[in-house]
């Protein structure tokens, strides 16, 4: 079995009959979501809240009854993927640009699971550049700002133009060396104006779903 498909339906085993569930983002997550969509085909009753467009057209597409994020106070489990994570729980996120919705939902969430296949496990932050979401305005002020945090950051493109988020944001990709100390450098991130959110999720995941590679689980919790 496909890694991801591996760690993604091992994580549905997490929801339970009335639940609500935060619905992940990317290619991970992906696979999360289609045994979600075969579970409530087969009867399971669960509400999703998706955390990006891309994501909100696939569970609709499944026959997933979604929730809009304004009717939500709590979510009791969400099932997300990660560009990187350390043995700490500490995150990378937002490769696949849907960081700011995904962290409100973290924010909210009671129990949050994240899958990964094994490649992107690591003893220190930062083999990953760190996703920042920022306004389009005066953003190379913020990007200059950013710059002296210790980071080469770079603008991401699509089709040969700035990325825009679901928001109508840019995204920078800040690549560091190396990251000791995440819970700081997202506080230092977030305390510069044009930063709407960046991609360091610190102390919010409360298990991590990986594999070793021989298709077997390995789980941090």
């Amino acid at each position: 079995m496909n890694p991801k498909q591996l760690v993604g339906e091992k994580a549905t085993e997490h929801i339970k009959e009335g639940m609500i569930v935060g619905l992940g983002t990317g290619s991970t997550a992906y696979f999360a979501i289609m045994k979600i969509g075969e579970m409530v085909k087969n009867g399971l009753n669960i509400k999703g809240v998706p955390t990006s467009k891309a994501t909100e057209e696939l569970a609709l597409s499944l026959n997933i009854p979604l929730l809009n994020i304004s009717e939500v106070k709590k979510i009791d489990v969400t099932i997300d993927g990660a560009d990187e994570y350390d043995s700490h729980k500490n995150l990378i996120k937002g490769g696949g640009g849907a960081l700011l919705r995904e962290k409100i939902i973290a924010s909210i969430t009671r129990f949050y699971v994240i899958i990964a296949d094994k490649a992107k496990g690591c003893d220190i932050l930062g083999d990953f550049a760190v996703p920042v979401e920022i306004t389009p305005f005066a953003k190379e002020i913020t990007i200059n700002q950013l710059k002296a945090l210790g980071c080469e950051p770079k603008f991401r493109e699509k089709d040969g133009k700035l990325f825009i988020t679901d928001n109508q944001n840019y995204i920078t990709d800040c690549k560091f060396k190396e990251i000791k100390n995440p819970k700081e450098l997202e506080a230092k991130m977030n305390a510069i104006p044009g930063v709407v959110e960046n991609g360091l999720f610190v102390g919010m995941a409360n298990l991590i779903i990986s594999e070793d590679g021989e298709g077997g689980i390995l789980q941090i919790d």
